[in-house]
This record gives C-alpha cells, structure tokens and sequence, in this order.
C-alpha cells in the first residue's frame, strides 16, 4: 500500500542513502572530523570500541586499525551490508557488525571501553536521546570514554550562534539553484510539522550527559553547524 504522503515528507529511509552518505563520508570536512573524534578518544591497543550510528563505517574501520575489537553499530540493515562488504575488503577481522538502534544496544553491561558517534544523534528526539546515553552509559565499563561529534544548535534562533548557523545553512542551499530553493521549502515545512531533524545545542547536550552519570564532561561548538562532546563513566 502506497503512502498518502509524499517521498519528501516521509521519514528518512537510510537504506535509500547509502550512496550520499558514502560522498559525505569521503569530503575532507567528514574526514577532519572523523580524525578529531578519533584522537579526542585516545584510543589504545587493548580496547573495545562501539560505533553507535556506524553508517558505512567512516570511524568503525578508521578505528579498527588501532583496538582490540569493534562493535559497529546502526539501524540500517543496507547501511549495515555495506560496513560488513568494506570491512571484509580491508581485512579488519576485529569488526562486528550490529543492526540494531542507538537506544536499544545489544550489548552487556560495562563491555566498551570507548563509544564513538559522529552525526547521529540529531535524528533521536531528546528523550531518544536521553535513552541512549543512558544505554551508552551502561555498556561503558567504569572510566570508559564517550566521544561524539553532531548538529549542535537550535532553529529557535534564540542565540547568535544559531541564527548565524541557520543562516549559513539557507545560503548553502540557495547556492545550489532551484533545486536548493525546493528543498529548502521542503525542510521549512518539515520544521513546521515537527518533522524534521532534532538537533540539540551544546548546552542542552552538556546538561543531559551530566544527567546521565558522566563526568568530566565538555562540549564545543565547532566553526560550523556542529560540535563536539568528551565525558567519561565514574571509575
């Protein structure tokens, strides 16, 4: 049955975007951030590291190089098929492969010695969001790592920075023509009918991982829409 609604207004269907997500995955500034997140880890031969929102594999199997083992993580099964196809074409043995979501992890408890996760959060709503840093929390072994990298801002323009960065974000899309012009319009009413993506400011997502039973906790805004969090579970 087909649905009432049109392609654009439906949820994202990640198995449809395997091939974008591969050419965000190879921009240098995906690259730079994967990088970033990976010595903010500081990762060390004997650890076991989860990938939550994995994709195809951008830290996952930059990672695996330089751990015990990885645990790669993410609820599309085509986004899933792809990690295990360039995993086994690199030879990175020590890479499991889980579908499965970011607020359900199929994992024991304090088995991860470093979670990881770059641009997944700001599809969770905030109690999503909340569920699985509690989730991480619980497969982090006492003094285990939390790094991520994700959409940090507010399209209430409540502050300067994100009115600067909504901004920026319109200028993207208008540079792109008529087609910008439609899916600028398209997301307008996703934004409109609560349906679009929900970013967190870097304040609310400090508030929540303390919330959660991290500590150490910091979380900078980077030079775009984006920023970076580190915290750690109580030794």
């Amino acid at each position: 049955m087909h649905s009432p609604h049109p392609r654009w207004w439906r949820s994202k269907n990640w198995d449809e975007h395997v091939e974008h997500l591969e050419q965000m995955a190879s921009s240098d500034a995906f690259r730079a951030l994967r990088d970033r997140i990976l010595e903010l880890a500081c990762l060390r031969a004997e650890d076991r590291l989860l990938d939550v929102g994995a994709g195809t594999g951008l830290l996952a199997l930059a990672a695996a190089p330089h751990v015990a083992h990885v645990s790669a993580l993410d609820f599309s099964p085509a986004m899933c098929h792809r990690l295990q196809a360039k995993a086994g074409h690199v030879g990175a043995s020590n890479v499991d492969v889980l579908i499965n979501t970011a607020t359900d992890l199929p994992l024991a408890d304090g088995t991860i010695d470093v979670t990881v996760s770059n641009y997944c959060f700001h599809h969770l709503t905030e109690a999503d969001k909340r569920r699985a840093l509690s989730e991480i929390a619980r497969v982090l072994r006492p003094g285990g790592r939390l790094v991520f990298a994700d959409m940090m801002f507010t399209v209430t323009l409540t502050s300067q920075r994100d009115r600067a960065v909504v901004a920026l974000l319109v200028k993207r899309m208008l540079r792109r023509g008529p087609a910008g012009v439609v899916r600028l319009c398209k997301n307008a009413a996703r934004i409109l009918t609560r349906r679009w993506e929900h970013p967190a400011s870097t304040g609310w997502w400090h508030d929540a991982l303390v919330a959660a039973g991290f500590v150490d906790v910091t979380v900078r805004a980077l030079e775009h829409e984006g920023g970076i969090a580190c915290a750690r579970r109580p030794a």
